[in-house]
């Protein structure tokens, strides 16, 4: 360490002043949470005391009116004795009927809660059913998937093109359930009665079609693994189907693929696409998470959603974003957006889920982050690395990433953008490709199938890495502040330090000194380094997500 003259501390001062800082830790939302909020985004006790084990969704889409009927069974486990059940299912929806063990049970409502009283002692460990019956006209998504609800449309031939997408506003949109991502049923059977002239795609696989003496047709879907409730979707339309084998990690995956008949010879072409997400992303992940109940993509009369091995496409059949490359580098029209980032989320939502939505960045900055993982593994490291850097003018920095908990809250949009940035910049100062390569497949194999904290996920990357990684993540994921790589050449001596950033911040930095590669591992204090060359040049790395400021003074 070495002592500044005054003059450098005055020159040094002046220019901090010009730097916005902001409060630490902003409150991802200035909005008033109701009761409402808590009950829908907290493990409340109506919910604490029983575990999922399966659902049977048995329901009707009736298209001419734009409404859904049946029931679903709840199976569950007895954690503790308890007699109050805490089910959700939105307004403009109404349950018409609770049963256990044939006995009608009483319920009450309170806005999208009901409050069912159980006749009969719940006895710990053992496992009971309540079959809910409901119906009405479902939630209209005004913007899906953005807005949640069901989207009825008609295809081309005016015949009805319908699906469902609820992430945050939450699955009790269209069918009574435990709207809370920290539980998952084992399994699940989704029965879809449509039209006879139509066709149902959910998750899992098809086991059954059962015509109907009314002329309809129920579909049965079996999904074999654990899923989330957002996960869980219909697609209702006259579909042409086509399929293929992967040969992947666990052996060969069924790969199907539904579209509307019109845009079958379009499908055909872009959906080459699936096949080399899967290598992409088993080489950089692990197994696909859901060889049991294998992999779909599905029309939607909407731009795309990750549904549980039914992940929805309506990108158009061309690469991009609707055309167009996010990243501003020439690599986003390399690819088709929605096939890979929804598809990363098999491994980084439907695998790996996040316990509280307040933690999204879980999903979001993974799948995100993948995108140039693509990238790279068919175009180059360089590749990859241009498509991540040129993303980041999509980056707000307006309120932090992580959100409120408890309250049904996501943060930034920035989990996207500056969190794909944020793990580009853990990657950089691992320093070690191959061990990160196996550092993202250790999660996916450590957390396969897990509901998790945010927390874990930062716990697990401190502890694989070997590395303090708590500023780190209390800089990206808590605060605005982009942080700043402050220094000045003076003759030999290169004084550095960070600034605008959380106390305690300590990221190791690459640099190059007139061409020199060397880490360094500046504080928010300053620090001064003699070097052997006057007068260098100083190049920060660009693949860290940081900002620069030389305040050399003549």
């Amino acid at each position: 360490m070495k002592r500044l003259s005054i003059l450098y501390l005055i020159l040094l001062c002046s220019i901090l002043q010009s730097f916005p800082v902001r409060a630490q830790y902003l409150p991802s939302v200035n909005k008033v949470f109701t009761r409402q909020d808590t009950l829908r985004g907290s493990i409340t006790p109506e919910r604490a005391w029983w575990d999922l084990t399966y659902y049977h969704l048995d329901i009707t889409v009736n298209p001419s009116d734009s409404t859904i009927y049946g029931s679903n069974t709840v199976t569950y486990k007895v954690l503790k004795p308890y007699n109050v059940m805490q089910i959700d299912l939105q307004e403009p929806l109404k349950l018409t009927k609770a049963v256990q063990n044939n006995k009608p049970l009483s319920f009450k409502r309170e806005g999208n809660v009901y409050w069912i009283e159980m006749a009969e002692n719940q006895e710990q460990g053992k496992i009971y059913s309540v079959e809910l019956t409901y119906g009405g006209s479902p939630k209209v998504s005004t913007r899906p998937p953005w807005s949640g609800g069901i989207t009825w449309k008609k295809d081309k031939n005016g015949l009805p093109f319908v699906a469902s997408s609820c992430q945050g506003d939450g699955a009790s949109l269209w069918w009574p359930c435990k709207d809370h991502m920290y539980d998952e049923p084992d399994s699940m059977l989704i029965s879809v009665n449509v039209p006879g002239n139509l066709m149902d795609v959910s998750n899992g696989r098809l086991r059954s079609v059962v015509k109907q003496k009314n002329k309809t047709k129920t579909y049965n879907w079996f999904v074999a693994n654990p899923i989330d409730n957002y996960g869980v979707n219909i697609n209702i339309a006259d579909y042409a189907h086509f399929s293929e084998i992967f040969n992947g990690e666990k052996g060969k995956l069924d790969c199907d693929y539904y579209v509307l008949k019109e845009d079958l010879e379009k499908a055909k072409l872009q959906f080459r696409q699936a096949p080399m997400m899967l290598a992409a992303f088993e080489h950089w992940f692990g197994q696909y998470p859901f060889y049991e109940d294998g992999y779909k993509l599905v029309e939607a009369p909407y731009l795309g959603m990750e549904h549980q091995s039914s992940v929805t496409y309506g990108n158009g059949f061309k690469n991009g974003y609707r055309g167009t490359d996010l990243s501003n580098s020439g690599w986003g029209l390399k690819f088709d957006f929605i096939i890979i980032h929804e598809s990363a989320h098999e491994w980084f939502a439907n695998s790996i889920t996040y316990e509280d939505i307040a933690d999204m960045w879980v999903h979001e900055s993974f799948a995100n982050y993948a995108e140039n993982l693509y990238v790279e593994y068919y175009f180059g490291k360089e590749a990859g690395s241009e498509y991540v850097l040129g993303t980041r003018a999509n980056i707000l920095n307006d309120i932090p990433i992580i959100g409120i908990y408890n309250v049904n809250s996501e943060g930034s949009h920035d989990m996207y953008y500056k969190g794909g940035n944020m793990l580009h910049t853990l990657r950089q100062i691992v320093n070690d490709d191959e061990k990160w390569r196996g550092i993202l497949r250790g999660m996916n194999k450590d957390f396969y199938h897990q509901v998790v904290k945010g927390s874990q996920v930062e716990n697990y990357l401190s502890e694989k890495t070997g590395m303090h990684l708590k500023s780190f993540f209390n800089q990206y994921l808590r605060d605005t502040r982009i942080p700043v790589f402050e220094y000045s050449i003076k003759g030999n001596d290169f004084i550095f330090r960070w600034n605008n950033c959380v106390p305690g911040f300590n990221m190791p930095l690459k640099i190059y000194i007139s061409g020199k590669e060397q880490i360094v591992k500046p504080t928010p204090f300053l620090t001064s380094l003699k070097l052997d060359i006057e007068n260098a040049v100083i190049k920060i790395d660009p693949g860290y997500y940081v900002a620069t400021l030389n305040i050399t003074g003549k």
